[in-house]
């Protein structure tokens, strides 16, 4: 970890593209800004363990399985349709083909 040490109204640079900027420094509080790019998430700690403990006990829960049956459904459902598509596809080929 490495550690600053920043006056209110300085600021870090992490790369090219964010700026962390201490804005204020109370008692017990220091109020940060954060300058990113749009597509960077930027999350309190704790909303982050959340939101990473609700997606573990999703898989728990079954989520994963039964996401995995319902691909497994689309799947099965568009390989029928594939396939009666080169059925259909033959049966023109041989129409042609008496044409002839």
């Amino acid at each position: 970890m490495l550690i600053l040490t920043r006056k209110s109204g300085e600021s870090v640079a992490i790369g090219n593209d964010i700026n962390v900027t201490i804005l204020r420094v109370n008692c017990r509080k220091v109020r940060i800004g954060i300058e990113a790019p749009r597509h960077v998430t930027i999350l309190r700690e704790e909303i982050y363990k959340n939101i990473r403990e609700e997606n573990i006990q999703a898989v728990r829960d079954g989520m994963h399985s039964k996401l995995s049956a319902l691909a497994q459904h689309f799947k099965s459902q568009n390989s029928s349709s594939c396939k009666e598509q080169v059925e259909n596809r033959g049966s023109k080929d041989e129409e042609t083909d008496h044409e002839k």
